[in-house]
């Protein structure tokens, strides 16, 4: 991997973590286009740039973090990840990531579950009770279980967990803003647990790269949580559903075969 690669994977993670389209996917993807061959660098390259995403959220909504009732279910929600992620680790390393027809597939199904979903999904009414405050324990939960899924690169971490928050009566605005705290403890478990597995293989080089991509990420994912926030509130993700299909048979008749 060169530095034109690093900062171009980590724009592309920076634009495309919270949004309903899969960063992990579209970083497997690029790669795969741009040559990157597949190591164990590359890996923990694609799992590690989402730290620089992670800080745009701190960045953004560091006072969220004071609040200890907000804490408790987010820690809740982290639970199911934190069991699946932990206990699949080397099955997900090992064989998920850099499976391009993994993640063609995971887009085209995703897409044409976003497009039916929003198809009948209806919004409730607004209520004094829309805040993060106001999700039940359980909710957090079912919330973290939807994030689960998300191993599955291609999935979409962030569209997973919208969806289900929408399945259990949450407001759009309520669960996409707790989707974006959730992704602190979840990449942040990643990064820790994916680094101290593998730190020692990496040259200083490979530091560098990891640096670049990561403060790329960072500043692109300032710009992108701004756009999305302003989006839901006026907007559904069918566009998005659209273009994870297009995106995913695009790659697979112009690239795979």
């Amino acid at each position: 991997m060169h530095a034109f690669e690093a900062i171009l994977l980590g724009l592309i993670e920076g634009v495309t973590e919270f949004l309903p389209v899969s960063s992990t996917g579209h970083l497997i993807l690029a790669s795969y286009a741009l040559g990157i061959p597949d190591s164990a660098f590359s890996t923990t390259f694609i799992i590690t740039v989402q730290c620089g995403a992670i800080a745009a959220v701190l960045t953004l909504f560091w006072r969220r973090f004071l609040d200890f009732e907000i804490l408790k279910r987010l820690a809740i929600a982290f639970i199911p990840t934190a069991l699946v992620g932990f206990t699949l680790y080397p099955f997900i390393k090992g064989v998920l990531l850099g499976n391009e027809i993994v993640v063609v597939v995971a887009l085209f199904v995703g897409g044409v579950v976003l497009i039916s979903f929003e198809r009948w999904h209806t919004e409730p009414p607004p209520t004094e009770e829309d805040s993060l405050r106001a999700i039940t324990l359980r909710q957090a939960l079912f919330v973290g279980m939807f994030q689960a899924i998300a191993v599955v690169p291609g999935v979409s971490r962030s569209g997973s967990t919208i969806v289900g928050g929408l399945l259990l009566g949450l407001r759009r605005t309520a669960i996409v803003e707790f989707s974006f705290l959730l992704a602190v403890p979840t990449m942040l478990a990643a990064t820790g647990y994916d680094l101290l597995k593998n730190y020692h293989l990496f040259p200083s080089a490979d530091w560098s790269l990891l640096a670049l991509g990561t403060v790329t990420a960072f500043v692109s994912a300032l710009v992108a949580l701004r756009f999305f926030l302003h989006y839901v509130k006026t907007r559904t993700f069918t566009i998005f559903g659209y273009y994870r299909i297009a995106l995913a048979a695009i790659f697979f008749f112009f690239v795979l075969l």
